[in-house]
């Protein structure tokens, strides 16, 4: 069974979806390994450790004669042109968002794994790229936006007189979220959340943190898999009028919430930035979906009424290194997974191997998929 490695080509990506030390484990299984010229440069894996580890460094259209080729972002439509037939594409290929990529893929007659649709199982957890990576979005938002604020973090006392800390709020308690309060904290500001899924208080409050609380009978916002989901518009206007104060106090606002397959829901609109502190920030973690805020440009910092708004969409590309291994260990453990006696085998009876592989042998098999089709 050959796998290829593919050289990412979007702009700012840094990572790479394999690294040289799940070329040593899984050749032991039988695996070998062709990687791209380059490709793991980016995130510091020079060609001489792929090649240490028993891959062999070819150019890029020799990748495309693997059995099972590796990328972390979809691929373009000349790469996906290059698949061949009964291949099988492993990538966070957004199925819904890249719908002509997908009519690509179909007519490839190959099949496709989205990691994006990775159940959010506790079997599957060791497998959750989306879960490794947001971490990592999480920890550096807080980073760059302490940067970003012209203001300490922590409570000081000089000589010169006490500062008092930064205020950071946190929307959306998912895997990025509680890495930001945890990091925020760690950092010494103060800092409260806010999420729709009542249930998350508990973590919230573990890390140190207040937990905002809107007035809610119901389970709105409570979504399968750990997500959540649509609220109801009165929720909608109870939840504007409590992080319309919450938000006019903070010194730094870092937004992560997302809802599957869905444009991330618009919670901070034009007005509520306008009653922000100047020289104030907003991190938003949602801006590849549209982001959180009205006022965010994918890749983009915006400035309106002193306030800096950072829509970077890639924030694990800015810590390659360690984004690479952990998305690697990912996709070591779903081609172990999928690994038995027999070899590599896509059982379908599996739900891991059933919720990823949206496109077999060119037929779709994602509903979703289909009905954006």
């Amino acid at each position: 069974m050959k796998i290829g490695v593919l050289k990412e080509n979007k702009s700012g990506e840094k990572r790479v979806a394999i690294i040289p030390s799940t070329v040593s484990s899984l050749t032991k299984k039988g695996y070998s390994f062709f990687i791209e010229k380059n490709a793991g440069q980016a995130s510091n894996y020079s060609d001489n450790l792929y090649i240490e580890a028993g891959a062999k460094i070819v150019e890029k259209s020799e990748v495309f004669d693997c059995n099972i080729i590796a990328k972390v972002n979809s691929p373009i439509k000349d790469e996906i042109n290059l698949l061949k037939e009964n291949c099988l594409l492993i990538s966070l290929f957004q199925t819904i968002k890249d719908i002509d990529l997908v009519k690509d893929l179909q007519k490839t007659k190959c099949s496709a794994f989205s990691l994006n649709l990775l159940p959010r199982t506790t079997l599957a957890q060791k497998m959750d790229i989306l879960s490794s990576q947001a971490n990592i979005a999480g920890y550096k938002a807080v980073l760059i936006g302490a940067n970003h604020i012209g203001k300490y973090m922590p409570l000081l006392m000089t000589a010169a007189g006490t500062i008092s800390p930064s205020r950071t709020l946190v929307i959306g308690a998912g895997v990025a979220g509680l890495q930001a309060i945890a990091t925020a904290k760690r950092l010494g500001a103060q800092v409260e959340a806010f999420d729709v899924r009542p249930e998350v208080k508990e973590q919230v409050e573990s890390l140190g943190a207040k937990f905002v609380e809107v007035e809610n009978d119901s389970d709105d916002g409570v979504g399968s898999g750990g997500y959540a989901k649509e609220t109801s518009d009165a929720y909608k206007l109870r939840q504007q009028e409590v992080m319309k104060e919450r938000i006019s106090k903070s010194d730094l606002v870092i937004t992560t919430a997302l809802i599957p397959n869905r444009p991330a829901p618009v919670l901070i609109p034009k007005e509520m930035v306008e009653g922000m502190k100047p020289g104030s920030a907003i991190m938003d973690l949602a801006s590849e979906n549209g982001g959180n805020c009205e006022l965010t440009k994918p890749d983009e910092i915006v400035f309106h009424n002193d306030v800096l708004i950072d829509g970077n969409t890639n924030f694990p590309s800015t810590m390659a290194t360690d984004a690479s291994q952990l998305f690697s260990k990912n996709v070591q453990a779903i081609i172990e997974h999928c690994h038995g006696e027999d070899g590599f085998k896509l059982n379908k009876e599996d739900e891991i191997i059933d919720g990823m592989l949206f496109v077999e042998n060119g037929d779709i098999r994602h509903q979703p998929t289909k009905e954006a089709i």
